[in-house]
């Protein structure tokens, strides 16, 4: 979310830009094409502060778009500043609740940065798709009082969503003399302007390399210059060709994306880590992450790390008080993200709390971490802290799981080698999984599913509980794709397991089997169904008692299974005792009750129609 400010006078070369921009935003889409790894953001971002960012009526929205767990952010980011009733309902469609809210002229003009749109599968492929179907892309408004500025590496992404080629301006590199002017102004006065024309171009006139380079010249100046930097860069031209050769369809994936940028990464790491380590870990641990909306409080050092800060420290100095040795921390992570930040690695939101980076360079560290042999030790720290942070299966915490789960979905290709990593790593991914079905992201569940229960298969065996709920929790992501025959394949295999291991009445084999009759409800087959919620109902009553959640939870769903069959006065009874219940124990505003009193309305509305059977 961007807040209106004064504007001010377009400086250097983008003011062209910042024009053409301000002549063709008339309440339509405008698409930002194929520019330098970060020039097109920047001029987003300049576009809002020197034109939009004038109207102090005028809505500013930003929501970065590289994945469609940040989609689903930004729009959840917008439905908090406008307040938006009904937002903080568990099941709320967040992204109808905006595209309303946007399409209502009342509620005054808007203008939308989507950043960084670079994959068109986030709003067109099968992943895309919404609970009802929708593609995530029918969700951006067409609309009279908002504009719609969309930056994107992707022309025919571009074209898609804006439909018109008029609408599209093409933002191409820096020019050589813009290059220079970039150059200068990072590094003051140029001592020698061949040298660094040279510069630039062996940098390709890419903005971040270029500040990247003249931010390591001034960390070792005097020992550094133009001269030195341009000599150290190509005489690794065996490295950068080393880096090139491997995995090169990922390292090439951005068109940008040059080795002479992964060199001077390169460069910068090793001299980060040589001057300070911590800021060195802090980039690392980073890189595995979603690379946009990172909290700090999941990077900051953790428990263990401040004990042995302490430990370390107290060799060296007396205990100074009972907060001294967090506030060094403290002190520490800030000295770290600034150096960071100086060697423009990282980016810091204005209101604080949140770190981002580019792709590019996480690649270029992960790379790196390779090299050094150190990518276990952070992943396992990434894995770690994601699994600590990320609620398992608790409602309560659901606006917790929405912040976070892009980074847990990152987790999915990040399987550690170490055996107790792997543990952590298949529970962070079954909680995850667990998020994603209650959003219908039934795909990415499924995904995060199968690898969760291969890993505790070979950990564990296939019998073990572990292993078994991440079978039962993936039954359920086929049943809500309609995959029944696949689903009741697995509910049986853990009912059947569950049966020998825990007992027949164990809680575990209960849910099992109540799933499975779920699952022959969905497909037709009543009287199988019926008889294992009676089954299911009846060992519940026996076990937990007759006012438990489960067991209610099991004559609601035979209530279901009579409906289902015609049988409406049965079902009525039925969930008329499960909603006094409900009432009784839960409340009247507890959700399960609110579902209750629906279900009864409805079959007694059926009643009334003549749709029962004696």
């Amino acid at each position: 979310m961007l807040r209106a400010s004064r504007p001010r006078g377009p400086r250097g070369p983008r003011r062209r830009w910042v024009r053409v921009l301000s002549d063709m935003l008339v309440g339509s889409w405008l698409e930002l094409t194929w520019a330098d790894l970060s020039s097109k953001s920047q001029l987003a971002i300049e576009f809002v502060h020197q034109v939009a960012g004038g109207a102090a009526d005028k809505w500013m929205f930003w929501v970065h778009a590289g994945t469609r767990a940040r989609v689903e952010e930004g729009f959840r980011t917008i439905a908090d500043a406008v307040k938006l009733p009904g937002r903080n309902q568990p099941k709320a469609d967040i992204l109808q609740l905006v595209y309303s809210w946007l399409s209502n002229e009342r509620n005054g003009s808007w203008v939308m940065i989507l950043d960084s749109a670079d994959d068109s599968d986030v709003f067109y492929g099968a992943s895309a798709n919404t609970r009802d179907g929708r593609p995530l892309a029918t969700y951006l408004p067409q609309s009279r009082n908002g504009s719609i500025i969309i930056t994107t590496r992707d022309r025919d992404l571009a074209f898609r969503l804006t439909g018109n080629y008029r609408n599209m301006v093409n933002v191409g590199p820096m020019t050589g003399e813009d290059a220079l002017m970039l150059l200068e102004k990072r590094l003051g006065s140029l001592s020698d302007v061949d040298v660094a024309a040279d510069l630039v171009r062996v940098l390709e006139f890419i903005p971040l390399a270029i500040s990247q380079a003249a931010a390591y010249i001034q960390a070792r100046a005097p020992r550094s210059s133009l001269e030195k930097y341009l000599v150290e860069f190509q005489e690794s031209e065996l490295k950068r060709a080393r880096l090139l050769g491997h995995d090169a369809g990922d390292l090439r994936r951005d068109g940008g994306a040059s080795n002479s940028i992964l060199t001077t990464w390169d460069i910068s790491f090793n001299h980060i880590r040589s001057k300070r380590p911590s800021a060195a870990d802090l980039l690392s641990l980073m890189s595995f992450f979603n690379r946009q909306g990172i909290p700090e409080f999941l990077l900051k050092p953790s428990k263990q790390t401040k004990n042995a800060i302490r430990a370390s420290d107290s060799e060296d100095t007396e205990d100074s008080g009972p907060d001294s040795s967090d506030g060094d921390t403290e002190s520490r992570f800030e000295d770290d993200v600034a150096m960071l930040r100086d060697y423009c690695l990282i980016t810091a939101n204005e209101e604080g709390g949140v770190l981002e980076m580019h792709g590019l360079v996480q690649l270029s560290t992960r790379k790196w971490l390779e090299t050094c042999g150190l990518q276990e030790t952070f992943k396992h720290q990434y894995i770690e802290r994601m699994a600590e942070s990320f609620p398992a299966g608790d409602l309560s915490h659901w606006a917790t799981c929405q912040r976070l789960f892009a980074h847990v979905e990152a987790a999915t290709d990040y399987r550690p080698v170490d055996g107790n990593s792997q543990e952590i790593w298949a529970t962070l991914l079954y909680n995850g999984a667990w998020y994603a079905r209650l959003r219908g992201r039934h795909d990415v569940a499924e995904r995060m599913l199968r690898k969760a229960r291969r890993t505790r298969e070979k950990l564990f065996g296939t019998e073990d509980e572990a292993t078994l709920a991440s079978i039962s929790l993936l039954g359920l992501v086929f049943l809500g794709k309609g995959l029944y025959s696949e689903a009741e394949e697995l509910f049986v295999q853990v009912m059947e397991t569950s049966k020998t291991k825990l007992g027949a009445d164990h809680p575990d084999t209960l849910s099992s089997m109540d799933h499975l009759a779920s699952t022959h409800r969905n497909q037709g087959r009543w009287e199988e169904a019926e008889k294992l919620f009676v089954q299911v109902m009846e060992n519940r009553k026996t076990k937990l008692g007759a006012d438990h959640p489960d067991t209610l939870s099991s004559m609601a769903n035979l209530a279901a299974t009579y409906q289902n069959q015609g049988r409406w006065k049965e079902a009525e009874v039925l969930e008329e005792q499960v909603m006094e219940t409900r009432k009784r124990v839960l409340g009247e505003e507890h959700p399960d009750t609110l579902t209750s009193m629906t279900n009864l309305a409805f079959r007694r509305a059926r009643a009334a129609l003549g749709g029962l059977k004696a």
